[in-house]
């Protein structure tokens, strides 16, 4: 028996669209002789749709457009996601069309992510054994792959509809666990994922199936459109899972980012973007993601000095523009920041200077880019990263404002990660002076972060422990870390969750983002 694994990208509420893209497969699959052909969770509605899973006439068109894919699968089987409405209410479900065009619907049991609780509710009845050419196959949607306790001999196959989100390390901790499983019940299993960028989360495909020793004998494209066949009753070699947790993480991150945010415009309707480019790592990478996902023609960047911007940053960033192609303007803000200074001078005149200043200018840039966007149709990308929003170290509606942040979820050292994997992979875009010099935000005289923060090395360690990890302070200092300095990031970051209330939509790329998996109250006196 052939199986059609169809990897595909499906934009949320665009049900008639996905349904065509279904379709298409469909026949795609029939003319290379498949007996059935697989797509993954909630491939008609796409995800995650959140609220529109509460509304009858989204259901509804979702049925409409599972009707139509079924008048398409004459001769062919298939097995498509997509949320349905029960007397329990909206479940997620895989709905199983026979070759004669028949419906079956198979529910979701266990809902465990928070971008679906609240929205959808768990279905009575789960795994469901379906029948084709022959064969006996166990459909299961979803995490309930984690919560089989038992599978039927007579199973031939496991095929677990699902839709996966990438994060870092994510992809060999799944196909372990899905090797483990395989084993253990001497079952093949057929993982089938979406693939792309659907508002903060990014799918990686990464499609495969594994044999009942638990080998790896498929595995689809990462962050790419895919359709395989693989022929059930064949022998199959093993091979080895194309990519390593370590050595390919940055490759990995670097797809993911263009993928996410070539997605999150494309879906949008937005063609182009715009950088606030400042000579600084963090910009500089943005701006390198921004032209990987969007072309160089459609990315424009302002470099905008102050008073306290070394000329060499000015040269640095003039640099990196040019080597990208990117159309750029030097537009110093000096006269706009004493302007302000001035006529502020009644208010803030005789005080010393402060952060007040420094967020003047911030504050200056984020006008003249959202300037740029609403004249232009530029989007402003957001250039943070996941240490400086764990710490506040950040102006609102300065530094944290845009349209999208496709490197929110960024520790810093992973963003000279990226810096270096840019120039390894693509020619040295990025000047050395950018990657090797102190980070700073150059809003006063010879300002070093480090003046006020501990080296981003041990800021990095200390937030992985305290973020992902989730360890105690008192965790953090016996594995060596320095008491008072444990004590002081522990403070910032639960200081500044009301600056991360405010962000732009951060693009998820680790097991633990703000504000989904890492989520603190807006008042919050609990200070353990």
């Amino acid at each position: 028996m052939k199986i059609a694994l169809a990897q595909l990208n499906f934009t949320v509420g665009a049900v008639n669209a996905n349904a065509d893209k279904i379709i298409a497969a469909i026949e795609s699959a029939k003319t290379q002789g498949a007996d059935l052909v697989v797509f993954a969770e909630f491939a008609v509605s796409g995800t995650p749709a959140y609220g529109l899973l509460t509304k009858t006439t989204f259901l509804t068109l979702c049925e409409e457009a599972v009707q139509r894919i079924a008048d398409s699968c004459h001769g062919i089987s298939a097995i498509v996601g997509t949320p349905y409405l029960t007397a329990e209410g909206p479940i997620s479900a895989a709905a199983f069309i026979n070759n004669d065009g028949e419906i079956e619907y198979i529910g979701k049991r266990h809902v465990k992510a928070r971008r679906e609780m609240g929205y959808i509710v768990g279905s009575s009845i789960g795994s469901q054994t379906v029948h084709v050419a022959g064969h006996a196959l166990s459909v299961v949607v979803g995490d309930d792959l984690s919560h089989i306790e038992e599978v039927d001999e007579d199973i031939d196959a496991i095929i677990s509809v699902n839709a996966r989100r990438y994060g870092k390390g994510i992809l060999s901790r799944r196909f372990d666990k899905v090797s483990r499983f395989a084993f253990s019940e001497g079952k093949t299993v057929i993982l089938v994922n979406q693939v792309g960028g659907s508002g903060e989360i990014v799918y990686d495909g990464t499609s495969g199936i594994l044999n009942s020793d638990g080998k790896l004998v498929m595995v689809m494209k990462s962050f790419d459109e895919d359709l395989q066949l693989f022929d059930i009753d064949d022998v199959h070699e093993a091979i080895e899972v194309p990519f390593s947790p370590y050595n390919d993480r940055t490759r990995l991150v670097y797809r993911a980012a263009c993928l996410g945010l070539h997605d999150y415009f494309a879906k949008n309707g937005y063609t182009k973007a715009c950088v606030g480019l400042s000579g600084g790592i963090d910009s500089a990478v943005v701006a390198c993601l921004a032209v990987g996902a969007l072309g160089k023609e459609n990315v424009r960047v302002l470099l905008m000095p102050s008073p306290f911007t070394p000329n060499e940053s000015v040269e640095d960033a003039k640099k990196l523009a040019e080597n990208l192609g990117v159309e750029y303007s030097v537009l110093p803000i000096v006269d706009a920041y004493n302007s302000i200074i001035d006529t502020l001078r009644p208010v803030i005149g005789g005080t010393e200077f402060d952060a007040t200043e420094e967020n003047i200018q911030t504050r200056i840039r984020t006008t003249m880019l959202m300037a740029l966007q609403n004249k232009t149709g530029y989007m402003l990308l957001n250039s943070s990263n996941k240490s400086e929003n764990a710490l506040g170290w950040c102006t609102l509606y300065g530094d944290t404002a845009g349209t999208f942040s496709p490197t929110g979820d960024l520790y810093k050292g992973e963003i000279y990660d990226l810096a270096r994997y840019i120039n390894a992979t693509f020619g040295n875009v990025i000047p050395d002076n950018i990657i090797d010099k102190e980070p700073s935000s150059e809003l006063r005289p010879d300002q070093k972060d480090s003046d006020h923060l501990p080296h981003y090395e041990v800021i990095d360690a200390i937030l992985f422990r305290m973020i992902e990890k989730k360890q105690h302070r008192e965790e953090i200092v016996d594995a060596g870390f320095d008491l008072d300095v444990v004590e002081k990031i522990h403070s910032m970051i639960m200081q500044n969750e009301k600056k991360r209330y405010q962000f732009p939509p951060v693009l998820r790329l680790s097991p633990c983002a703000f504000g989904h998996e890492w989520l603190m109250p807006l008042v919050n006196h609990y200070g353990d």
